[in-house]
């Protein structure tokens, strides 16, 4: 059974991510914290899908997961084997990137975007082991990747950039965890809102006082950021509405966030290599970023590209989710496509498993920081660099 409403909220988080990357402007990260909100709906859907299949879900959410990859790397890798990245080994990780891959100049920061399928795939992979821990102590397993990013954060423990992302996003997934089993919803306002505040004015504060490159801009760090986001999750997701009828009085609108969900991957792996080829572009011609024409015309300019290659390589993500290709989706559900799908159809449990769980049953109802790690790129390209 669909809940638009996490449609919904997929839907703005793709979008927000496309503006953020064309116009660099730091205010939509604090307004809308978009990669936290994906991992989040990203989580309460691997906890469903384990519910359901157990360990088995892990292969399955790979499959959905990787294929769309493969055919971005497919255009890409021999571009730039060809324009001088030697080759190595390492070209494999564009198959399984549990590592970043390899790049060349320009590749590094139009593909810069791959670091979210690497945590993604981690967090995959780590969620049998965090789910069964999740079950048995819900707030220790919820809290620890927050206070493992503290303890990094504060100099107590100098860990590796793998384990900061870990206590960056692996936070905001396992809130995705909290969500499905209902912990969320079930907080009282008393409990709820009290909390929220607090991580948003601890996190705000981080914020101020730790300004980045760039401001405020939550990509430029983490521990401000995975509060802000924490605190954002609580809300959206514990006072989520019962339903969102009205979305499906708009034919238009509710298609939009339909094609949106059915394409989240493709969308986000291709918008990043047309914002950094219309850069140069666009400003040749005048547009520039400073102008709000100009940058509203690189916007309209980066999804035109963007629906055009969705056209061409989109239902790749049907295939990987075993649904049947659609060149533009939300057309009529056929009723082979009502089983379990990708983390980017925002669908929650099969209707047995709902009627089980009332507190889970979303009435009503009918998945960035693109960050380029800084030892790879320089500081020149920063403003293009973050999701």
């Amino acid at each position: 059974m669909r809940n638009r409403y996490l449609d919904l909220l997929r839907f703005l988080a793709i979008v927000r991510v496309v503006v953020y990357h064309v116009t660099g402007w730091a205010t939509l990260t604090l307004a809308f914290p978009a990669m936290s909100v994906m991992f989040a709906l990203a989580g309460s859907l691997m906890a469903a899908s384990l519910t359901r299949s157990g360990p088995a879900a892990v292969g399955r959410r790979l499959r959905r997961l990787l294929p769309s990859l493969w055919v971005l790397a497919l255009v890409f890798v021999p571009a730039m084997l060809l324009s001088g990245m030697p080759m190595s080994p390492r070209v494999l990780l564009w198959l399984f990137p549990i590592a970043d891959p390899p790049a060349n100049n320009w590749g590094a920061l139009a593909l810069s975007i791959i670091w979210y399928l690497r945590d993604y795939l981690w967090f995959v992979l780590a969620s049998p082991v965090a789910f069964w821990l999740f079950r048995r102590a819900p707030l220790p397993t919820l809290l620890a990747p927050y206070l493992l990013l503290v303890a990094i954060e504060v100099g107590i423990y100098p860990a590796p950039p793998v384990l900061r992302e870990f206590g960056l996003y692996f936070g905001a997934w396992m809130l995705g965890f909290a969500h499905h089993a209902g912990m969320l919803r079930r907080l009282a306002g008393r409990v709820l809102y009290p909390v929220a505040l607090a991580l948003a004015v601890t996190g705000g504060a981080w914020i101020v006082g730790h300004p980045g490159p760039r401001g405020y801009d939550l990509n430029d760090n983490h521990l401000g950021n995975a509060l802000w986001s924490a605190a954002f999750i609580l809300i959206v997701l514990g006072r989520a509405p019962a339903g969102v009828a009205w979305l499906g009085r708009s034919r238009l609108a509710d298609r939009a966030v339909t094609v949106v969900n059915r394409r989240a991957l493709t969308i986000y792996l291709w918008h990043m290599p047309f914002v950094v080829a219309l850069t140069p572009l666009v400003d040749v011609v005048g547009w520039s970023h400073q102008d709000p024409v100009g940058l509203a015309i690189r916007v309209v300019l980066v999804f035109a590209l963007v629906g055009v290659v969705t056209l061409a390589v989109g239902w790749v993500e049907d295939v990987a989710a075993r649904r049947r290709p659609e060149l533009i989706p939300g057309g009529p559900v056929q009723a082979t496509e009502l089983a379990d799908q990708p983390d980017t159809e925002g669908r929650e449990q099969p209707d047995t498993e709902l009627r089980d769980r009332p507190d889970e049953r979303p009435a009503g109802a009918t998945l960035g920081r693109a960050v380029v790690p800084p030892q790879r790129v320089t500081a020149a390209r920063s403003d293009v660099s973050a999701g």
